[in-house]
């Protein structure tokens, strides 16, 4: 008996050959989607997280530098050495540390008797120290730092602070003139409490021209008095080197004033921010690192950043 084969594909072959539809094709990349919506936040947070971490270290081997320091010479490193009328040399509480950061080599380049901007220092200038750079700050390592607008030593006792502004998210490094390309920093000394630009010389924190503070001068406490804390390069660049005499808010690029809370909105320059979420990373006298909240009462961050006021600070206030 003849038998005859089929010349189409039966119905169960095609069925099974078909591709998906336009609506599963969408479903699937809806899915896909939400689940990279899901994960990305965390592994940004993840990132943060590590970053964040190789900050809190950064602050802990500076702190270690300073105690290091105090250690050898028996005070703090000044804010910057100057002579008070010229400003001049102007190097710096972290370049004075270098050797104890393991920066020798950046140390000895430098000639502290000849100031900052003084050509033999050109390539120091824009030498990046790794501990002196938070990782989170997306800002240029080296960048142009602005000059400011008037320099005549009789009626400018404050050394380019006279730009000082107090208008929120104003830039120091806007311009329009400029000096040179110098490394930042992202940590500056606690002034204090008052505004840097009234008085170079005289902050109630631990750090201002010429400033020349033991331990045992920290009445407060070495555990509630902030030494170093964090700054990021969104109102301009902060400096390890020191006091540039030309440059725009000089003394607020080494050191830092507690009129707002960290990552206040009301963001000034020489205020401490970081891009943490939540608040910035400071160093306390006796060494740790704490993470002090943006949304810390004001009276008790003042009372941090002062070392002889004799202010009794509960620990869970900060």
């Amino acid at each position: 008996m003849h038998i005859s084969l089929p010349t189409t594909p039966t119905e169960r072959e095609t069925t099974t050959r078909g591709g998906f539809t336009l609506v599963e094709l969408l479903v699937v990349m809806a899915v896909i989607a939400v689940i990279i919506g899901l994960l990305l936040p965390a592994v940004q947070a993840a990132r943060e997280a590590s970053r964040r971490m190789s900050c809190q270290n950064n602050l802990h081997q500076i702190g270690i530098a300073l105690h290091n320091y105090h250690g050898t010479y028996r005070q703090l490193p000044s804010g910057w050495i100057a002579n008070p009328r010229s400003h001049e040399s102007g190097w710096g509480w972290a370049a004075a540390i270098l050797p104890q950061l393991e920066e020798s080599a950046v140390y000895e380049d430098i000639n502290f008797s000849r100031y900052i901007e003084d050509a033999a220092h050109n390539k120091v200038r824009v030498k990046p120290v790794e501990a002196l750079m938070c990782p989170s700050d997306v800002h240029d390592t080296v960048f142009f730092i602005a000059e400011g607008e008037s320099h005549d030593d009789e009626h400018d006792h404050d050394g380019g602070e006279e730009n000082h502004d107090h208008d929120n998210g104003t830039n120091v490094d806007q311009g329009p003139n400029f000096l040179f390309r110098i490394a930042k920093s992202n940590y500056v000394g606690v002034y204090g409490t008052k505004d840097i630009h009234e008085d170079l010389y005289n902050g109630d924190g631990l750090f201002y021209g010429n400033s020349r503070h033991r331990f045992r001068d920290i009445l407060d406490g070495l555990s509630q008095t902030l030494m170093v804390g964090e700054r990021d390069g969104r109102l301009g660049g902060s400096v390890w080197h020191g006091f540039i005499h030309d440059a725009n808010a000089a003394a607020a690029r080494v050191i830092g004033a507690s009129d707002h809370t960290p990552n206040s909105p009301v963001g000034h320059f020489e205020d401490f921010r970081s891009h943490h979420p939540g608040g910035a990373q400071f160093i306390l006298s006796d060494g740790s690192v704490r993470m002090i909240t943006q949304f810390i009462d004001l009276d008790v961050y003042h009372a941090l950043t002062t070392r002889a006021n004799k202010e009794v600070i509960e620990a869970k206030d900060f």
